[in-house]
């Protein structure tokens, strides 16, 4: 019976599965955010989360353990040097696993997994800069670019009017030459029809 049994064994024997979340896990760490399945990510962060945890203390007892694990020492290195100052202040979940969609061979799940603390753009918690208040003197120098920006802005305008009544103006002189020819093909049509 296995009981209490919830590791997930991925579909690989257990040299394989090692040997794929080191791989995985050291591409994660090179890169800062991979693509993979679902099921892959979710057994990635159980395996990953506690080698980020020993990188805080950077200790040769935890360079060797982390090493035992990634079997990379580029990916130690970089985990060490970089990654452990950026998580530094954070108390555990240091990956974010966003659900992708069904992949289009075999629709599996697929998800992309990247470090929370690397992603700029989606931050939910970040804290807002509050703006404080500036003195006129900035404030005046800030309209003063505005007023040059809007004078350009303004010649621009006045440079596209002028051609737009250039092409008017051409428009109805080749309008008057249409009309031209048309009664010259008229009276020539006439006087041979005569």
């Amino acid at each position: 019976m296995r009981h209490g049994k919830k590791f997930n064994h991925l579909g690989r024997k257990t040299a394989h599965r090692k040997a794929m979340l080191a791989n995985m896990a050291s591409s994660l760490i090179e890169h800062k955010r991979i693509n993979t399945t679902l099921a892959k990510a979710k057994a990635l962060r159980q395996f990953v989360e506690p080698i980020i945890t020993k990188s805080k203390e950077d200790t040769t007892h935890n360079r060797r353990t982390a090493f035992r694990y990634l079997r990379n020492k580029y990916a130690v290195t970089e985990l060490f040097k970089n990654v452990s100052q950026k998580v530094a202040d954070r108390p555990g979940g240091y990956l974010r696993i966003i659900k992708l969609g069904n992949r289009l061979g075999d629709n599996a799940d697929m998800a992309m997994v990247e470090f929370v603390d690397y992603n700029e753009i989606y931050n939910p918690n970040a804290k807002k800069t509050k703006t404080t208040r500036r003195s006129r003197r900035k404030k005046s120098t800030a309209n003063a670019e505005t007023t040059t920006k809007e004078e350009v802005v303004e010649a621009k305008v006045e440079e596209a009017k002028t051609e737009v009544k250039e092409a008017k103006v051409e428009v109805k002189e080749t309008k008057v030459e249409v009309k031209e020819t048309k009664a010259k093909k008229k009276s020539d049509d006439e006087k041979s029809g005569e």
